[in-house]
C-alpha cells in the first residue's frame, strides 16, 4: 500500500492545513492506539514529547484524546528532544512513543513522529497499516476502559543523565568554552544544563522560545549567529542544534562551519582505531560528500549509502549490525547509545575528542577536503509533479551526460516539504553550477 499521510519522517505539514489538522491528529491517535493495543498485551501506555511550537499544544491534546479513546494511558513529557522520546519509550515500558515536531522547519509547520516499543521509528509497513486504520476508522474503547493522561515531571532529567553518561568515565569539560545554539527549540534547557554540569563554560543562544521563533535565524540550518558568537566570545567550539535537537552542526574556534559528514569522518576514524566501529562501516545517505567516501577508503573503512532519511540509515544499521551512521545535515546515529539521531550525544563525542587529543576544534573538523557540492531547492505548488514533465526529464538527462565520469547528480522530491532538491558534485565548479542551474530553471518553469 502506498502511504499518503507519512513522509520520510512521520506526518508533517503546515499547522491547521491537511494533513496537520487537529482532526487528523485525533484520528491518528486513535488509529495508532488501536494498532498497538492489538499488537501488544498488558498495560497500554504511550509517551508524548514535543518541541516549542505554538501548535504543539493543539496536537498534544488531539493526540491524547484519540489515544485515550482507545484505552491507551498517555504520559506527557512536555518539551524534550526527539531522541529523548526514543530513549524513554522502552525505558518507561511504553507501547509507543510520539514526538510532535517539524524538526528544522519554520514555526508554522509541525509534524508527528512515531516510535515503537523498542524506541526505534516505525517501519514503512507499520505506517501503511496505521494509514489503513485512519481510513477505515477505529472502534473506541468501552467507557470503563478509556485511558488516563498525566504529566511526567522527570522525563527531561532522565534524558539529560543519559546524555551525560555517554561521555567517557572520568572525563570532564573543564576549561572548554562552548557556544550552544538551541534554535529556540526542544533542547533550550537540556543542552546548556548538560554542558554546564560537565564543567564547560557555556554561552547559550536560541534559548528564549515563544512558540513562534523556533529555528528563526538560528540553529543548525542558520549557524551564522552562533559562528559570530564563537568569535565574539573567544569560544573553543560552537554547537548548533535544530528545533528538536536530533541533529548537530559544529563551529570551530575560527567561526568555520562543519557539517555532519566531517563529524562522522572524525568519529568513524576514532571508533575504528579503538576497534569499536562495527563491521568497519559507516552508514550515510546518498547526500553525503564523495570526499567522505574517499577518506574512509583511505582508512580501510567502508561507506554504506542509503536513501535520504535518518530512519533509513537506522534500518540499514540494525539490519547489518553497524553502530555508526548519519546524514550530512547533522543527524548522527550511534546505536550503542540511542535509537535515533541525537545532536547532544554527538556533541559529547566531539567534545570528548577535543579533551582527549588536546587539539583545537579546527583540527578535528577537517578530516577530508570535500568535493565541490551544490544543492538548490525549488518549491512547487500543490498537486504538481515537476519531475514527471518531459522538459525536466530532458534537462536531467542532459546534465547526467555532462557529468558522466566527472561527478554525480541527485534529484529528489523532499519527503517533508513541497520541494525538489537538486544536488550535484563535481571537481569543476563551473560545470557544477551549469548543470544544477539548468535543472533548477526547468523545474521553476513548470512549478
Amino acid at each position: 500500500m502506498k502511504r499518503k499521510l507519512f513522509g520520510t519522517d512521520g506526518v508533517r505539514g503546515t499547522a491547521n492545513s491537511y494533513p496537520m489538522t487537529a482532526e487528523m491528529a485525533l484520528m491518528l491517535g486513535a488509529a495508532v492506539g488501536r494498532y498497538f493495543r492489538n499488537e501488544h498485551g498488558g498495560v497500554h501506555r504511550v509517551v508524548i514529547g514535543k518541541d516549542t511550537r505554538l501548535s504543539g499544544y493543539m496536537f498534544e491534546n488531539a493526540l491524547t484524546a484519540g489515544l485515550t479513546s482507545t484505552g491507551m494511558n498517555v504520559l506527557l513529557l512536555g518539551p524534550v528532544p526527539t531522541p529523548a522520546v526514543g530513549l524513554l519509550t522502552p525505558s518507561m515500558r511504553a507501547d509507543l512513543g510520539i514526538m510532535i515536531s517539524a524538526s528544522h522547519n519554520h514555526a508554522a509547520d509541525n509534524g508527528i513522529k512515531f516510535f515503537g516499543p523498542d524506541g526505534f521509528k516505525l517501519s514503512d509497513a507499520v505506517e501503511a497499516e496505521i494509514e489503513t486504520l485512519v481510513d477505515e476508522g477505529v472502534r473506541p474503547a468501552h467507557p470503563e476502559n478509556i485511558g488516563r493522561a498525566r504529566r511526567i515531571d522527570d522525563g527531561r532529567s532522565r534524558y539529560q543523565e543519559r546524555v551525560k553518561s555517554t561521555l567517557p568515565s572520568g572525563l570532564r569539560l573543564d576549561g572548554i568554552k562552548v557556544v550552544v545554539d538551541c534554535a529556540n527549540g526542544a533542547a533550550y534547557r537540556s543542552a546548556p544544563e548538560i554542558l554546564w554540569e560537565l564543567g564547560a563554560t557555556v554561552i547559550p543562544i536560541g534559548v528564549e522560545p515563544n512558540g513562534l521563533n523556533i529555528n528563526e535565524g538560528c540553529g543548525s540550518t542558520k549557524p551564522q549567529k552562533a559562528a559570530a558568537a564563537v568569535i565574539e566570545n573567544g569560544a573553543d567550539v560552537g554547537i548548533c542544534l535544530d528545533g528538536d535537537a536530533d541533529r548537530i552542526i559544529l563551529i570551530d574556534e575560527k567561526g568555520q562551519i562543519a557539517d555532519g559528514d566531517q563529524i562522522m569522518a572524525l568519529m568513524a576514524a576514532r571508533w575504528a582505531a579503538e576497534d569499536r566501529l562495527a563491521g568497519g562501516a559507516l552508514v550515510a545517505t546518498v547526500m553525503s560528500n564523495l570526499g567522505l567516501e574517499r577518506f574512509l577508503e583511505g582508512k580501510g573503512l567502508r561507506l554504506e549509502r542509503t536513501q535520504v532519511g535518518d530512519r533509513y540509515v537506522v534500518e540499514a544499521m540494525r539490519k547489518n549490525g553497524w553502530n555508526l551512521g548519519g546524514e550530512q545535515s547533522g543527524h548522527i546515529v550511534m546505536t550503542d547509545y540511542a535509537t535515533t539521531g541525537d545532536g547532544l550525544m554527538a556533541g559529547m563525542q566531539f567534545l570528548a575528542e577535543m579533551v582527549r587529543s588536546g587539539k583545537r576544534a579546527s583540527e578535528l573538523t577537517r578530516s577530508f577536503e570535500p568535493v565541490p557540492q551544490l544543492l538548490k531547492n525549488v518549491r512547487f505548488g500543490e498537486g504538481q509533479a515537476p519531475l514527471e514533465i518531459a522538459s525536466v526529464k530532458t534537462a536531467i538527462s542532459d546534465a547526467e551526460g555532462l557529468l558522466e565520469g566527472k561527478g554525480r547528480l541527485l534529484i529528489r522530491k523532499s519527503g517533508t516539504e513541497p520541494l525538489i532538491r537538486v544536488m550535484a558534485e563535481c571537481e569543476d565548479p563551473g560545470l557544477l553550477e551549469q548543470v544544477v542551474d539548468g535543472i533548477v530553471a526547468e523545474v521553476q518553469a513548470v512549478a
